[in-house]
């Protein structure tokens, strides 16, 4: 530490002319905690309850969800009383995250103010029924928050993935190339921010994330099984992506119990869980030739494949509902 830090002493000597150095306390294994608000130009200032955002890689979030599996109600208000504060000391007006770090003892440390509407903040919307675009736009507008923090309640469990044109098996690499194919999912409660479409060329020149996938549930558990089901229909063409990851990521144990911090998804992947092995190989190949066995034999036993069960549309359509509604999880 003694050579470290006179090192570091002369290195800022050299570059700033001032050698005084400062200590900043280490926080092992964080979750990264943030708090919706929305300020006016006339002084009001509400919470919208906190986004969990420690599944990240490179300091870059990748799934979040809200509340925090982490955040008891009294926390809640703790955190919702610390931005408020930040605000009005500011005299902030717009749309904005306040965005802290919990350690495991409970200790709250703040971390910065993103002064915008953020990628996440469909999952507030989706617990508390706000339309925060909107509502940016009427403060933008010179107009008063037309509601009070009475008015804001908290239902349910949402959850998003950030869709990127990235492989997580070869260290996040970009992987622009032209989408070939997609099948979005469907079903209550499964929103889909997205503007991409088949025969789009992903650019190497821009963020490669492609979508939001966004699911709500009464509480996590449904939101879990929500997002699962909605992941294994999601299917892009043409280019490799996150999707298998998430698919794996929803299924883990720890995840599942909300044992997460902002290293969590460097350790998952440490530990093998990686996208794009030969058992998804497996199971397609074992899905293709299932299918094909399958209408071989109808058409054989049946002579008019326009008979048969597997081509009925009210048939199909009938499981595609079912499957939709969660009658199938």
């Amino acid at each position: 530490l003694e050579e470290t830090w006179e090192s570091a002493r002369g290195e800022a000597r050299n570059a700033f002319g001032d050698d005084r150095l400062y200590l900043e306390k280490a926080l092992t294994r964080p979750r990264h905690i943030e708090m919706q608000i929305l300020a006016d130009r006339y002084g009001s200032v509400v919470w919208l309850g906190e986004r969990e955002c420690s599944i990240q890689r490179r300091h870059q979030k990748v799934l979040e969800e809200a509340p925090s599996p982490a955040v008891t109600p009294e926390l809640r208000e703790r955190l919702g009383a610390y931005a408020v504060r930040y605000a009005r000391a500011v005299g902030y007006e717009n749309a904005g995250t306040v965005e802290f770090l919990l350690d495991g003892d409970g200790n709250l440390y703040f971390l910065e103010v993103n002064a915008r509407i953020q990628v996440e903040h469909p999952v507030t919307e989706m617990i508390t029924g706000i339309d925060l675009v909107q509502h940016q736009l009427w403060i933008a507008q010179g107009l008063p928050l037309p509601i009070r923090q009475e008015d804001v309640h908290i239902r349910g469990h949402a959850m998003e993935c950030r869709v990127y044109a990235e492989d997580p098996a070869r260290g996040f690499l970009p992987t622009p190339g032209v989408i070939t194919s997609i099948r979005r999912p469907g079903g209550p409660f499964v929103r889909l921010d997205t503007g991409v479409y088949p025969g789009w060329k992903v650019p190497v020149e821009y963020d490669p994330m492609l979508s939001k996938l966004v699911v709500w549930g009464a509480d996590r558990r449904e939101a879990l099984a929500r997002m699962a089901r909605a992941l294994e229909e999601y299917q892009i063409h043409g280019i490799p992506t996150t999707l298998p990851l998430y698919r794996r990521l929803i299924r883990d144990s720890r995840f599942q119990a909300g044992a997460i911090d902002t290293s969590f998804l460097d350790g998952f992947l440490e530990d093998g869980v990686e996208p794009g092995n030969s058992r998804d190989l497996v199971v397609l190949l074992a899905a293709a030739v299932t299918h094909f066995e399958r209408r071989r034999r109808i058409q054989s036993s049946a002579g008019d494949s326009s008979r048969a069960c597997e081509c009925d549309p009210w048939l199909l359509e009938a499981r595609r509902a079912g499957f939709n509604t969660g009658s199938y999880d």
